[in-house]
């Protein structure tokens, strides 16, 4: 059984990890992936991804599979207990987070309220 404690803040499924690997090859060498949450969106936060050179002192760094994933101190409390996702289906191809701490989500999945 897993405790609680031990869980990650934030997890990355091994889908997003292949899909960062495959866009940051292009990539200045170094280069990493930070996943962040501004306020906005139709539904009042949005999540925002980018390429970054470097890290923050306060960046948690989620390390998967060869790539670096990045998320701010602000926004990991937003995003604490949520599942970074990849997904391709019939209407395209996206990041998705699954969040718990989110009670709701606009329809396209990109912004959501707490």
């Amino acid at each position: 059984m897993t405790d609680a404690l031990t869980l990650p803040p934030v997890s990355v499924t091994d889908r997003a990890a292949r899909r960062v690997a495959h866009i940051l090859r292009d990539e200045p060498q170094g280069s990493m992936f930070r996943v962040a949450v501004n306020g906005g969106g139709c539904s009042g936060f949005s999540y925002a991804f980018d390429i970054v050179a470097g890290r923050n002192d306060d960046d948690l760094a989620i390390e998967k599979n060869g790539v670096t994933f990045l998320v701010d101190s602000v926004s990991l409390d937003f995003l604490k207990g949520a599942q970074i996702d990849f997904v391709d289906d019939l209407i395209g191809q996206s990041f998705k987070i699954q969040n718990p701490n989110a009670t709701s989500s606009c329809g396209c999945g990109t912004s959501f309220s707490l």
